[in-house]
């Protein structure tokens, strides 16, 4: 993997870790669904996933988008566009089914625990 890529992909992961930040008013919630109680935030993993899955489909529709509007010869989208919004809807994608496996490993783990 080139060295241009890496840093494109860490810039993503700093980017994905700053928008799950969790900050809001104390016994409120944030933009994630974060509760804070007693000073302490609780995030609501339903909401937080549920918003990365909506990124990821929209930066694939918007890649789409991109992607057609090239083929329509549309003067204002390059080909250097549709290509980097292509690989940044494709590495989004592979991120998310990776995350995926991983729970999946993580339940099976789970169920074969004794009990």
């Amino acid at each position: 993997m080139s060295d241009m890529r890496v840093d494109q992909i860490l810039t993503q992961i700093r980017s994905l870790r700053d928008q799950t930040a969790v900050s809001g008013p104390e016994g409120g919630t944030n933009s994630l669904g974060a509760i804070n109680v007693g000073g302490t935030p609780k995030v609501d993993f339903g909401s937080v996933l549920k918003q990365s899955i909506d990124s990821v489909n929209d930066m694939q529709k918007s890649a789409g988008t991109l992607r057609n509007a090239f083929e329509r010869g549309d003067p204002d989208v390059s080909l250097t566009e549709v290509m980097v919004s292509s690989e940044k809807s494709s590495v989004s994608f592979k991120a998310m089914v990776e995350v995926r496996n991983k729970f999946v490993e993580a339940y099976q783990e789970v169920m074969r625990m004794s009990m």
